[in-house]
């Protein structure tokens, strides 16, 4: 992955992580430190699948899907951070600590997920999410991911 040092476009994104719609979660990674921190921009659409169920007439998006875009941020960062790194290879999201949902994100809502690494060699990283609005704090966690072969 040789994207720009301090930004992802969506199709960057698509060439980094192996994810696709419905389940790419994330539309932009911004404010790109390789090896620090990034942070994914998440515009909340009310047509998308999951509003159909969660909830009726008062949709709210998932609290295991925005830690999930929270993950997602983390893989592009480590996209971004270690040339190549995921040329046959996926990051896996292997422990969720923490986590903490506070307020409800709803359609039409801007989703920042901003995410730093706390600790990581070669193959496991550690970070640490905020999902925000503006300055509101929505949801956070703490979680690891490993480098790991992807499956053929």
């Amino acid at each position: 992955m040789n994207a720009p040092a301090d930004i992802m476009e969506y199709e960057d994104i698509e060439k980094a992580i192996p994810h696709r719609p419905p389940f790419l979660l994330i539309d932009r990674v911004i404010n790109i430190q390789p090896g620090e921190s990034a942070t994914g921009i998440k515009a909340v659409s009310g047509g998308e699948p999951y509003f159909v169920g969660h909830f009726p007439g008062k949709p709210v998006l998932p609290g295991v899907l925005i830690t999930e875009a929270l993950a997602q941020t983390a893989s592009c960062l480590v996209a971004c951070s270690i040339p190549n790194a995921l040329d046959g290879n996926l990051v896996f999201l292997t422990n969720v600590d923490s986590a903490k949902f506070r307020k409800p994100v709803t359609p039409g809502h801007i989703l920042e997920l901003h995410v730093k690494k706390t600790a990581g060699r070669s193959k496991i990283w550690k970070f640490e999410g905020q999902a925000m609005i503006g300055d509101q704090l929505m949801a956070e966690a703490q979680f690891a991911a490993m480098i790991v072969p992807r499956p053929v």
